[in-house]
């Protein structure tokens, strides 16, 4: 499965998996800082969650994937997120 997918259906899991779900305002700061921060940048974003050494590195390794997409990709995955939160109340 591709990571844009994978993204998407985790963002709405957690945004809309019941009528009244409120979208975290974190969760929108993390999605966005996953897209578009550099590694360095994001590292830091990420350790206010205090996330297990091998859960953060995880990520980062995928971060370095997303890192290879086209800025134009990135946006479509922005934009198709933020029609998901639009569904759900923030």
């Amino acid at each position: 499965m591709r990571l844009s997918i994978s993204l998407l259906m985790v963002t709405l899991a957690l945004c809309c998996y019941e009528s009244n779900a409120v979208v975290c305002p974190a969760l929108l700061a993390e999605n966005f800082g996953y897209l578009y921060f550099n590694e360095n940048l994001f590292r830091l974003q990420l350790a206010k969650f205090m996330p297990p050494r091998e859960a953060s590195e995880a990520l980062i390794t995928v971060k370095r994937c997303t890192d290879g997409m086209s800025i134009f990709k990135r946006n479509l995955i922005a934009k198709a997120l933020g029609e998901v939160v639009l569904q759900c109340p923030v």
